[in-house]
């Protein structure tokens, strides 16, 4: 056997596959479980709260935990593992990929796909506010747990605890996680393996627990227990808070590893640590010598080790809030690219890292929002009622996408469609329903959080395209523009003007400005348009098209997915145009600086009108969007009425 042969080859390429699949497994257990990874913290007890209204006995504990395996089971094995997985956007998902993905299907971009895109876009907004501070408060009480500490641990500690470590998390997302990421994956594999053995130790106390695995006892509590067992059912969604992460970075990570680590790892670790708790409680009730609002998980731990657990903890809550701004900067970032919201100003955190990004008004807002959450709920168990309808909601959302997908794009038959689909959305009913009976005790706070992004978005689409068909009606043909030059021609300069412009049929706002002021007209100019293809990513190959419509005038067109972020200047030395130089220096981009202002409206289409202008405003500016030297950028004023 030589060595160049390929069976040679082939082991050492072997072993470098997978070692690189169990990176990227280690590397999901840190950004794609850290969300539903610390649920253990907060969920078995908010749901032995809700239960104890009745009475809390061994029934109702194997009713619970029976409801905690079989959500795992059915939402995220069977729902996101199985099948949402194979609805991929070219390697890529999450809400928006799956909206694009089906108005692809469609071939068109319908007002019911948009709604859904818009509105499980906006629950995860409220995911991602209230995911950090529950994941936290939980930890930090755990101090509570700890002998040593239990004389000092006040509430109101507990909150200045968590709230530092908030702003710290917040304040350091400007200068990237990808040197800390690398810890990510380890930690939350110890963090998991901590969980499985407290579950394990404890699986004795009551042997009974075991039973839970079958569905009849989840069944009965809730065919017993009327109302009660819909707050039970509400709380028990916690349990799978962060499944829609499994799909969401899908693209990161691959499905391979993904599903790898859920099967192997994280399910197992969830299941024995919902099981021991169980185990724990009715044991611990048994002896009628505890209450129902106990933290079971820290009390699980032997007393020497509750500190050491609780940092762990959160550290583990930290890399879940991590994971979910993340999130939080990818969502708003593909939001841009597909018109849903106004430009705003995007950081590269990382030099080799394309998702590495940083928002700054995102992350603002953010952070203002779980200091407030924080301060107004004050205890994880008041929040708990406040988690569940946006992640419940999202999910639903997910759902009804996957069925257009189903039927249009991978061509199921309605039977089979509804044979796999409709189980699923019961189930998602099921949970939103029984999470809007907390809407009162704090549910309504995704649902004004969701309504504020639903509004923001709305009014960005209705405003740009009320500017679109006012340019359609004001602006000139580009054609008749070329034909009355040809009659009337005027003085030209050495180099090229590039005009961006959102519709290439029209003749640029910036180019009659700098006609009319100017009076010259560049040697070569470009008419250029920035389209968002419905794909996470377009290829360089594809990347670009130009016409040439006359010897001076040459329109281009520019592809990206709504996962990139658009580099005009290397786009077009790429294209390599015909007799066209590019050097940077010869070089001027025309951009129109537009002044939107408000015409006569009364009533909400003025308000809406007026927050359009707000964010028209505040939107980032194009050079920075276009990634253009600001050196070579010349800024034409244009106003319009709307």
């Amino acid at each position: 056997m030589t060595a160049g042969s390929p069976t040679a080859d082939a082991a050492p390429e072997a072993h470098t596959g997978r070692s690189r699949f169990g990176w990227l497994m280690l590397g999901s257990m840190g950004v794609v479980f850290g969300d539903i990874g610390t649920s253990p913290l907060y969920c078995f007890k908010l749901a032995g709260i809700q239960a104890a209204r009745g009475t809390l006995g061994q029934g109702e504990i194997l009713g619970i935990v029976s409801l905690m395996f079989w959500a795992l089971m059915i939402v995220v094995t069977v729902k996101y593992v199985i099948f949402m997985m194979r609805a991929d956007n070219r390697g890529e998902g999450g809400i928006l990929s799956l909206m694009a993905l089906a108005q692809g299907a469609l071939g068109r971009r319908t007002r019911v796909v948009l709604a859904l895109g818009v509105a499980g876009a906006a629950l995860f907004y409220g995911d991602a506010i209230i995911t950090p501070a529950i994941s936290l408060l939980s930890a930090t009480e755990g101090l509570r747990t700890a002998p040593a500490l239990a004389h000092i641990m006040t509430p109101a500690i507990g909150i200045a605890i968590t709230l530092a470590v908030l702003v710290c998390l917040f304040m350091v997302q400007a200068r990237g996680t990808a040197k800390v990421g690398a810890f990510f994956g380890p930690i939350c594999l110890v963090w998991f393996l901590a969980i499985a053995s407290l579950g394990v130790i404890h699986l004795g106390d009551a042997p009974r627990i075991w039973l839970a695995l079958s569905p009849t006892y989840g069944i009965a509590f809730l065919l017993s227990h009327g109302l009660i067992g819909l707050f039970v059912l509400g709380s028990v969604s916690l349990t799978i808070t962060g499944a829609e992460a499994l799909y969401a970075d899908m693209g990161h990570f691959g499905r391979g590893p993904i599903r790898a680590a859920w099967l192997a790892v994280v399910c197992p670790a969830l299941v024995l640590n919902y099981l021991g708790q169980g185990a724990f409680a009715m044991h611990a009730m048994a002896g009628g010598h505890a209450s129902a609002d106990q933290d079971w998980f820290f009390l699980m731990a032997p007393e020497p080790l509750r500190v050491p657990l609780v940092i762990l903890g959160m550290a583990a809550t930290v890399i879940a809030s991590q994971a979910v701004i993340s999130g939080a900067y990818s969502m708003s970032s593909a939001a841009m690219q597909l018109g849903l919201l106004p430009r705003l100003n995007v950081r590269r955190t990382s030099e080799t890292e394309a998702g590495q990004i940083f928002l700054p008004t995102v992350n603002l807002l953010l952070m203002v929002g779980v200091i407030l959450l924080v301060g107004i709920f004050k205890t994880s168990d008041a929040l708990g009622n406040a988690y569940g309808l946006s992640v419940t909601g999202t999910m639903t959302v997910t759902t009804a996408l996957a069925a257009i997908v189903t039927r249009k794009l991978w061509k199921w038959p309605l039977w089979r469609t509804g044979l796999v689909v409709a189980p699923l959305f019961a189930v998602d009913l099921a949970f939103f329903s029984a999470n809007t009976l907390k809407l009162l005790s704090g549910g309504w706070v995704p649902l004004v959080i969701a309504g504020a992004v639903v509004l923001v978005m709305v009014a960005w689409l209705r405003g740009t395209a009320a500017l679109a068909a006012k340019a359609r009606r004001d602006q000139i043909p580009l054609a008749d523009f070329l034909t009355a030059l040809g009659r009337k021609p005027r003085h030209r300069v050495s180099g090229t003007a590039v005009y961006l412009t959102p519709d290439p049929d029209l003749t640029p706002g910036a180019l009659l400005h700098n006609l009319k002021h100017n009076g010259v007209l560049h040697e070569h100019n470009l008419i250029v348009t920035v389209r968002t293809a419905d794909r996470p990513r377009v290829s360089d190959d594809a990347r670009g098209a130009f016409e040439v419509i006359d010897p001076s005038f040459i329109r281009v067109t520019l592809a990206y997915g709504f996962m990139e972020r658009p580099d005009v200047p290397a786009a077009l030395a790429r294209l390599a145009i015909p007799d066209l130089s590019l050097e940077p220096m010869r070089v001027s981009y025309f951009l129109a600086r537009r002044s939107v202002v408000a015409s006569r409206e009364n009533g909400p289409k003025r308000l809406m009108v007026r927050l359009f202008l707000a964010l028209t405003r505040n939107s980032a500016d194009p050079s920075e969007v276009f990634i253009i030297p600001p050196g070579r950028v010349v800024e034409m004023g244009v106003q319009t009425a709307i």
